[in-house]
């Protein structure tokens, strides 16, 4: 008898053609190619590299052939505790998630139910009877991204390795850099030796380890007088994870250096380079860059998870109706799409959700960025080198010689550039693009002052979308509280008949923040005739406020509000994110 379940077969194209997805022609045509084929592809794999069929299409209709359970969600089903019955090497490569153990049969989620032997496998790995059980790849990476309990429990213990890793540096430091004065020892600071040692070796990479663990953005270590600190900028919030003796910061740095590929004996002007990881198999890149000071050297590295988990735009925070409408002003065929905001308000996030969502195989899609932050499959991505003479303007010049479809450029910074997106848009193009502005209106009259004219920004321009990021009320540890008169009359129209908002206290799963994890508050503008004759007519951004607000408009502090009162964030939050 065999150690997992064979539930009875339909046939896949039957499956599609009774949903209505396949016609009869199109399976024809994927069938004689199938046959055709000399590497023998699965009939699956034919159907949407023609385009006939998504990939969600796909996996939905062959669970259905094959008798197996669908799982739309699998990271909200899935048992955390179960996870470490497959080895975690064995689950990654091949894109299984154990879902759950009952009664030795261990149920297993996966995007490709005809891999038998990864299935026959398992059984012989663990034991257990398995059960398939199918999803799509991005429901199962967003599964793959939540800590398994070892995990969390290895964060909560990150201080305290810290802390022994760092005592343990001390015990040798005699011997790493001789018996010296302290005096001789600044001197000599900095040397390939030093910062090569085994303890120091091994404090960075627990740095970079915790950083990653813990979803940190930057990592900042930074000298002062008598001190050393290391930070980690957690939901948008600098906190210290350790602080070792200020003796100990120039093997640090060194060490940072030799592995940026810097000068380490340059301390007198200011570095950039770039290091590629991997931490526990994920690869990463850390942006880094040095800045003499008095006390030394101050190093930040920016935390980018190259292979990270692409966020749908359901992922981002956006309210039903704005997330429709959005969805709408992206779907179209030509124009610009431009998101606003400060820096590290999230636009690159947004961006990059928006790409992922398009159809690579029938479209052209290219970008080009300053710096490329993570990999996009499908999507042809240029990094800017200035240097070299590569610009985003003179870059996107040369992708419109190349017939794309979509473009993205990751900054309208200049004049050129500004007018080089408006007439590709005007061509044919999407043209998706930031602006640093601080709401949605003002990114028509940025556009003006960079030079381009009213009328074409008027012609070109399909929406705005101003942003920015507060931290979400941890859901371990949410409890209600009733609002003081001050807070009240902050909430302005929205106070009437609010009896109580909620925060968190702190908890374990929070580090006793009282947040996780953040959310996007966000402003769509998408102009409607009234607005847009107002653009054309050179109309000032006040008077172009005036006539939005009339027609009912919903502002970032808006949304804030509205996710205050579903419980998502805190007032100090959105007051923060939106000065008010």
């Amino acid at each position: 008898m065999s150690n997992f379940n064979h539930p009875v077969s339909i046939s896949l194209g039957q499956v599609l053609m009774e949903s209505g997805l396949l016609t009869a022609e199109h399976l024809r045509d994927a069938l004689l190619a199938q046959s055709a084929d000399s590497q023998r592809k699965m009939l699956g794999e034919i159907l949407v590299e023609r385009g006939f069929v998504t990939q969600d299409q796909l996996l939905r209709a062959l669970a259905r052939a094959k008798g197996l359970e669908f799982i739309e969600n699998p990271a909200e089903v899935a048992d955390p505790g179960v996870r470490a019955l497959v080895p975690e090497a064995i689950r990654n490569e091949n894109m299984v998630l154990p879902m759950s153990l009952t009664e030795g049969e261990l149920v297993v989620c996966t995007a490709n139910p005809d891999d038998f032997v990864v299935t026959e496998h398992l059984a012989r790995l663990t034991g257990f009877r398995i059960r398939v059980t199918v999803s799509t790849p991005a429901a199962l990476e967003v599964a793959f991204a939540i800590p398994t309990p070892e995990v969390e429990a290895a964060a909560d213990r990150s201080g305290e390795q810290s802390q022994e890793i760092v005592a343990e540096i001390l015990d040798n430091l005699d011997d790493v850099v001789g018996s010296v004065s302290e005096p001789q020892m600044a001197e000599m600071s900095g040397s390939a030796d030093e910062a090569s040692s085994g303890p120091v070796v091994r404090l960075v990479n627990h740095i970079i380890a915790c950083a990653v663990a813990e979803g940190a953005s930057d990592i900042h270590i930074e000298p002062d007088d008598g001190q050393l600190r290391v930070r980690l900028r957690v939901d948008g919030v600098l906190h210290v994870r350790i602080k070792p003796p200020h003796r100990m910061h120039s093997a640090i740095a060194s060490r940072v250096k030799i592995m940026a590929r810097l000068d380490i004996s340059e301390r007198r002007v200011p570095q950039d380079g770039e290091i590629s990881v991997r931490v526990n198999g994920r690869p990463i890149d850390l942006r880094v860059s040095t800045l003499p000071g008095k006390f030394g050297e101050k190093v930040v590295m920016r935390v980018i998870d190259v292979g990270g988990v692409r966020i749908g735009l359901d992922k981002l925070g956006f309210r039903p109706s704005t997330e429709a409408t959005f969805r709408k002003v992206i779907d179209e065929p030509h124009g610009v799409v431009l998101v606003t905001g400060p820096t590290g308000s999230g636009k690159s996030t947004t961006l990059y959700s928006v790409l992922s969502g398009f159809d690579t195989e029938s479209l052209n899609v290219s970008t080009v960025e300053d710096p490329v932050e993570s990999n996009l499959p499908g999507v042809h991505q240029t990094q800017m080198n200035v240097k070299a003479g590569l610009t985003f303007s003179g870059a996107l010049r040369s992708l419109l010689r190349q017939d794309p479809d979509i473009i993205m450029v990751g900054e309208i910074r200049d004049g050129e550039t500004a007018q080089t997106a408006v007439q590709a848009a005007l061509t044919g193009h999407l043209v998706l693009s930031t602006l640093h502005t601080n709401d949605a209106p003002s990114a028509v009259t940025r556009l003006t002052n960079l030079g381009v004219e009213p009328f074409l920004v008027a012609a070109s321009l399909r929406g705005v979308l101003a942003q920015r990021l507060v931290r979400k009320t941890c859901s371990h540890c949410r409890t209600s509280y009733i609002p003081d008169a001050h807070e009240l009359a902050s909430m302005g129209k929205y106070c009437d008949g609010v009896q109580e908002l909620t925060k968190g206290i702190g908890c374990r799963k929070c580090h006793e923040r009282g947040y996780s994890g953040r959310i996007g508050l966000y402003e769509l503008l998408v102009p409607n005739n009234q607005i847009l004759d107002a653009i054309s007519a050179k109309l000032d951004l006040n008077a172009i406020r005036d006539l939005l607000s009339k027609q009912g408009f919903e502002t970032l502090w808006d949304d804030g509000i509205l996710k205050v009162l579903a419980g998502l964030t805190t007032l100090e939050e959105v007051h923060g994110a939106c000065r008010r």
